[in-house]
């Protein structure tokens, strides 16, 4: 990314170490590092306040940067995040289905076998939502869109709501799949009562 050699070539000319302007920015010096060596990206808020303290604009700035972005965001579904996506929907599925057929069919040890499984797909799915958190913060998805849609002319509080926005309809989403998947294993939890019962 271009950012982080513009921002080290300004900070240059204006004489300032990087605590320097790690102060005149309102970030710690190891952020301003982090930008110059591209672990991270400012946030729209640093951009902008980038910006006026070295007197440029924020195209500017970030100059070289856009199409980057917008090709980033264009492959986010793609490659690795898409194979995360789907084994937490996996590791969902085995926790519901694979514990209820264990409990409900393999007696006591189904059960003790079943709470175990609980436990351990239980971690599987924390570790691969956070991967897929992590992979969202490697490639600086989440700045990424918020400095487009600045840049296209949205505010930031613009930007916030159509975040919280985001983050209702992930929450519907979650919620209506979890209510079918529970419907789902109260069907077959009855279905299979009813058997044993027919049984006996």
């Amino acid at each position: 990314m271009e950012l982080s050699k513009t921002i080290k070539r300004l900070r240059t000319e204006k004489g300032w170490s990087q605590e320097m302007l790690a102060e005149h920015a309102f970030v710690s010096r190891q952020t301003v590092s982090n930008w110059e060596t591209e672990k991270s990206y400012p946030d729209v808020h640093s951009l902008l306040i980038l910006s006026d303290i070295f007197g440029v604009s924020l195209d500017e700035l970030i100059k070289g940067d856009v199409e980057i972005m917008k090709d980033t965001i264009k492959n986010e579904d793609a490659g690795r995040l898409k194979k995360v996506q789907w084994l937490g929907v996996l590791e969902m599925f085995a926790l519901i289905f694979g514990v209820t057929l264990l409990v409900e069919c393999g007696g006591g040890i189904g059960t003790i076998l079943g709470c175990l499984l609980a436990g351990i797909l239980s971690v599987c799915i924390f570790m691969t939502f956070r991967e897929l958190e992590q992979i969202k913060k490697d490639n600086d998805i989440q700045t990424y869109r918020e400095v487009l849609a600045f840049l296209n002319g949205e505010t930031l509080d613009d930007i916030e709501k159509e975040k919280e926005m985001e983050n209702r309809n992930t929450q519907k989403r979650l919620l209506t799949f979890v209510a079918i998947l529970s419907g789902t294993i109260l069907i077959i939890s009855a279905v299979v009562a009813i058997l044993q019962f027919m049984h006996l």
